[in-house]
Formats: C-alpha cells, structure tokens, sequence
C-alpha cells in the first residue's frame, strides 16, 4: 500500500488538523521547487473547496453537530493528532428488493453499527493507527435521556443516534473524535465503486452463504457490492467478530491501496474527485467537508506500509452473558487503557499489546495431549494443556518432533504447534480425540502459551504484514 520507500521529508501544508490541537505544528521539511508547487496548488484547491466552489457536497446525507459533552479530560481534548471515527450502519430503511437481495442483506435490521473503526493520524502525519471496536463490546453508555445503563456499543447509535454513538466511544477510550463518517449498506457499495474498488487476498476459499460471500484464492480487486459482502462475512475462518473485523481491516487497507495506485493520494485534482466522490456517500459531522476529507488524503500521501498499524481492542471474555443483551464481549482494561493511552499521546499502539507468552487461539486446558517425555510434558502443563505421560522409545527418530492428531480435531492443532516451535504437524485419521507429541531425536522446547483469542485473530499488524504481496 502508499509508499515502501522510505520518507524524504514533508511540508505540513494539506495535514489534518483540529481546532484543539493545531498549534505548535511545524513542518518536517522542505521539498523541491516542484513538490512546493504541488502544496501550493493543493493549499489553493482546499481553500476553493471550503469556500464551496465544488457542488460535491449536494447530495450528501444531512450532518449531525459533534459535541464533547464534558466527560474527556483537559489532556485528551488538547492530545495531538487527528481522531476520525468511522461507522458502518445496520439499516434497510428506504432500500428495495432488490436491493436487498442484490446487496444480500436480507434479515431484520438493527438500526445499529455494524462496523466501528476509530482512526488516529499522528500529528506529524508520519503514521496511522486503526483501532477496530467489535459491535458486540459492553460498554457504559454516556449519559442520554434513559438512566445510566450499559450494553453492546453498536446499541449506542439505536439509543441515541451518532450523536451518543461519538459520546459512548469518547467515554470508553478516553479519546476526543475530531471528525465522523457514517454510511450504510447501499452507500457503503456505493462508496467503494466511487473509489474504484478495494484490493483483497485469500490463501483459501471464503463462502458465507449468509453473506453471498464467494471468493476463491488468490488476490483481486472487490467493487461495491462484493466488498460488502466480505466486509459483513461471519461464518469464514476465523469466524465471529474478530475474523470479520480483521477482513473490514484488510478491506480498508486495500481501498487505500487502489487510491495510492491511481495516484489519487498523491495529485491533488485526482484527491479532490475522490473526495468529492466519497462525501455523498456517508454521513459526517457538520465541521467535515471536502477539504476535510482531501486534507486526510493529502497527509497520507508518502505513508509508508509499516507507518500504518491495525489493531483490534483486546478481550479479556468472548461470551459474557447479559439480560436483554446476550452474548457480548468484554474489553481487557489493563491492555484496552494502556492501548488508548498510547493513541491519546500520539504513540504507536503495538509495543502496548505485547504479550509474555504467545498468544494462542484456544484454551490450552481443552486440548488433550500424550507426549513421550516428561520434560516435554511437564511444559505442555505448565501452560495449561490436559496432558498424559506416553512411554518413552527406546530410541528416538533422527528427525524433529511430530505431533499426530485427527484431523476432525485441526483447529486446535496450531494452539499445540506454538508450544512447541519446530515441530511438525501430521494429520493421520482415526488417531482419536488426543494429539500425540513424539519428541525428535534433539529434544524439543516448549513455549510458555496463553489463551488469547483477541491477541491471535485481532493482533496488531501494520499494513505491509497486512497488505496482499
């Protein structure tokens, strides 16, 4: 995506900016005389655009006022950088049959946000965080007019429309939100053809008939209607919310990939007809316009891949059970605070989530293991794992451990694999219930595990790990 090169400097003319935080920027440097023609044009092209020399803005969906109402401190309405919160709406109000089966969103609607993303662009516009927050998070909700009460944040906007929606993310991030775009299913497809269509990868089949989705390996282009259809998928590998949550990233990673391969990010004319392409499509708040939207764009425009960071809130229960809500998830608050901190100080968010022991996608006490050494087996059980002592061989293979297992039991397999790096996996059928450890004629480590479904599925990446190759 953007640029693998690395910086050769930047003027701040074009950068995001906010009315709490702008003071003190300075530009990082100075450009030749023809990337100071290019600023200089792009200076005069926003200024035309504020002062509504474009018509772009016509047929956008009407714009909600963004109020802070108290609850952030005085260090997160100063904090530098730009925040921009991005919501994907629930809603088939309006739409028509064929529509709905064309856009294959068929079902009740919820009139809630399917899709949550808060955006951060550091001040100097050398990096990008974005910070998914899963729909089924149980939250506060901020003060409206019900008593104080919680629930899933994608209830936030069926409660009090975006206005509550921006509130509740203010008050459980600690994070002030700067700008707004809302769209739904129609303008969401709308949207991505208007851009030009997202690039995305797969190394295997993905189908969710639920979602019309269909999509064999390999790497290609998504227009609108398709991208909805991977941006909504459940019931692929992995499944649930972090899954989709990791394939909205990849989508938005691949969006941005399409407009820097156009050259749209990087000439003004063309940044200035995706913008104007884009407005009618989503919602914003009444301070974001065109220009709100180039001036994002511009500061992107010699981002490299590994300056842009994808990460999901990290969770601490994937099914806390709650009346009238049901299953949602709960927030780690220790890694979830120290991760909102590292965005509020304009800091990368990875070096936040780094966890002692490595991350696994399933409980370790659910997997049921016979190794042929004790040492090998003690590990396995320090790290939680239901393990029984096999007798040991006479003599050891002359080659690296094998875990056999069935392969009816493959999604615990990698749970087992990353406690004990080297080994090799063999799927054998009929081999039962319990994977058999046999240790090679070297030995085998074992690494101390941890049950970790966000930090698997939802971990950090930056966009050159994300990126299709």
């Amino acid at each position: 995506m953007l640029s693998s090169r690395p910086r050769t400097g930047r003027s701040s003319a074009g950068r995001p900016s906010v009315s709490h935080s702008s003071a003190g920027r300075s530009p990082v440097g100075r450009g030749p005389f023809r990337r100071r023609r290019r600023l200089a044009l792009a200076v005069l092209l926003v200024a035309s655009l504020a002062a509504g020399s474009l018509p772009a803005t016509a047929d956008a969906p009407t714009p909600y006022t963004l109020v802070h109402d108290g609850t952030l401190s005085p260090d997160a309405l100063a904090a530098p950088g730009t925040n921009l919160l991005v919501v994907g709406i629930d809603r088939r109000t309006g739409m028509t049959r064929e529509q709905i089966a064309r856009l294959h969103v068929g079902g009740k609607e919820c009139d809630c946000t399917d899709t949550m993303m808060l955006v951060h662009f550091s001040r100097d516009g050398d990096r990008m965080s974005v910070v998914s927050l899963p729909r089924d998070s149980y939250v506060p909700f901020a003060p409206h007019d019900h008593p104080r009460h919680s629930g899933k944040i994608n209830g936030a906007y069926l409660h009090g429309g975006p206005d509550l929606a921006v509130r509740t993310v203010e008050q459980a991030t600690g994070l002030r939100i700067d700008h707004y775009l809302e769209t739904d299913f129609v303008r969401f497809a709308d949207a991505v053809d208007a851009l030009g269509g997202a690039e995305v990868c797969t190394d295997r089949p993905l189908e969710d008939l639920n979602a019309g989705l269909s999509l064999r390996p390999g790497t290609r282009v998504l227009q609108g209607v398709e991208a909805l259809r991977y941006a909504r998928a459940r019931k692929v590998s992995p499944p649930g919310d972090l899954g989709r949550v990791r394939r909205q990233q990849r989508l938005l990673l691949g969006m941005l990939t399409r407009l820097a391969e156009a050259g749209a990010l990087s000439d003004p004319v063309k940044l200035a007809a995706a913008a104007s392409a884009l407005l009618p499509q989503v919602r914003t708040d009444a301070g974001t316009g065109v220009a709100t939207l180039f001036g994002l764009g511009w500061g992107l425009r010699e981002l490299r891949a590994d300056r842009v960071e994808f990460a999901t809130v990290p969770m601490r229960a994937f099914d806390h059970r709650v009346p009238s809500w049901g299953s949602t998830l709960l927030w780690d608050e220790v890694r979830a605070s120290r991760m909102f901190a590292a965005v509020r100080e304009d800091r990368p968010v990875a070096d936040e989530l780094t966890l002692r022991a490595v991350p696994v996608a399933m409980d370790p006490g659910t997997v049921l293991v016979r190794a042929d050494d004790p040492d090998v087996a003690e590990g396995l059980r320090r790290s939680g794992f239901a393990v029984t002592k096999a007798e040991a061989p006479a003599v050891r293979a002359e080659q690296p451990t094998v875990i056999v297992y069935d392969p009816y039991w493959e999604r615990y397999a990698s749970t087992l694999a990353a406690a004990l790096p080297g080994a090799l996996l063999r799927p054998v059928r009929g081999n039962g219930r319990t994977f058999e450890v046999r240790v090679g004629s070297a030995g085998q480590p074992v690494a101390e595990v941890m049950y970790d479904r966000s930090m698997v599925e939802g971990a950090p990446m930056t966009g050159e790990q994300l990126r299709c190759r």
